[in-house]
């Protein structure tokens, strides 16, 4: 297509993750992702190779200069921004084990979802002591919605996400497994759960799994959870400021930012550099230098921080508020891929989850 005008793909992929993409054909709205936990209100768009999620169901993706037009034969799409072609971008297939139920009739896709183009993910528990209450909820989540709207189901069992596992390996190629889940009211933030879904999932087929969540009360649990066949572990700041903590996430800031520190020093001690990560939300009122002032304590630990653009999902408080420009993200991602780089503690290096994905964030693509 000869008559596209030519845009950096690492610029393209930053300012659509800022902006979204609004789509032509309604139909592509199908495969996307509306609520729930991760990365929500999106689609997973193709691009020279690297599959990113792109925002399409937000109230910044509907006034987007970025279009995507009906698909050819071939199944690529050409993005506009404001009417001129600027990219080739394709979009992957649902997953053959989509098609699949349980023997007791539960859709394969309310158990675990494809994310990016070869990542399987689940939330297994499908609610959290932070959502429950209006006065701790984290403004930001949606963990409920899908719930609400029954594309999922409340508690995965072991062996419901061990027979998922297993046929999203061998009929979609998946690499790897990302397990999360909403906090319980137990001390250990949901380590044990994830403990026992990891050995299920790993008895039934050997795939990379990173675990997420909360630090636990007692750091022993990481030695655990490591033992159980997590390969790497998440435990997300999302926001760092502790004023904007308390008012953004106030149940989870309970938890302090010393704490995760503490927590993450223990961790890197049994998963190793560059197996543990965190998620930051840019754009929830961090500044650029705080940002990347503790992602240097972080890199310095040997914990891989993925900085993404916040991204406000409809039916949360925080539904309205803008998402951080490509200006804002380009001067936090440059000096954070250099410092990355620089400690060797590489995207491409971690065995499973979020930063290996990267498709939430541009930041591997400035490690290079």
């Amino acid at each position: 297509m000869s008559n596209i005008e030519t845009l950096d793909n690492r610029e393209l992929m930053t300012e659509l993750q800022t902006h979204g993409l609004r789509l032509m054909d309604p139909k592509f709205g199908a495969s996307s992702r509306k609520g729930g936990a991760g990365p929500s209100d999106h689609k997973a768009v193709t691009i020279d190779g690297l599959t990113l999620m792109v925002p399409v169901h937000t109230s910044t993706a509907w006034d987007s200069p970025f279009m995507a037009e009906a698909p050819n034969a071939l199944g690529e799409s050409v993005i506009t921004r404001s009417s001129i072609p600027i990219a080739t971008i394709s979009f992957p297939k649902q997953p053959k084990f989509y098609d699949l139920s349980t023997q007791d009739g539960i859709p394969y896709s309310h158990i675990a979802t494809l994310h990016s183009s070869d990542v399987l993910a689940t939330t297994i528990l499908q609610t959290c002591i932070r959502y429950e209450s209006r006065k701790k909820t984290c403004k930001f989540c949606a963990i409920g919605q899908s719930l609400a709207a029954g594309r999922t189901i409340a508690h995965k069992t072991p062996e419901q996400l061990a027979e998922v596992a297993k046929a999203a390996v061998d009929l979609d190629g998946i690499k790897h497994m990302v397990l999360t889940t909403g906090t319980p009211s137990t001390s250990d933030r949901g380590a044990a759960i994830l403990c026992e879904s990891a050995r299920a999932i790993k008895a039934a087929v050997n795939l990379p799994i990173q675990g997420q969540c909360e630090p636990p009360d007692d750091f022993s649990w990481f030695q655990k959870m490591h033992d159980s066949g997590i390969d790497s572990l998440g435990m997300h700041l999302e926001v760092i400021t502790p004023s904007l903590r308390a008012d953004i996430m106030p149940g989870k800031a309970t938890v302090g930012i010393e704490y995760y520190m503490e927590a993450f020093k223990a961790a890197v001690e049994v998963f190793g550099r560059a197996q543990v990560s965190t998620y930051i939300l840019a754009g929830l009122g961090d500044t650029q230098e705080t940002i990347l002032n503790t992602c240097q304590t972080l890199v310095e630990m040997g914990v891989y921080p993925f900085v993404v653009p916040f991204v406000p999902i409809s039916g949360t408080p925080l539904e309205d508020h803008p998402a951080p420009s490509s200006e804002f993200m380009k001067g936090i991602l440059q000096p954070l891929g250099r410092m990355i780089k620089e400690a060797n503690i590489l995207s491409k290096d971690i065995k499973a989850g979020c930063g290996k994905c990267g498709a939430c964030s541009s930041l591997s693509t400035y490690e290079q």
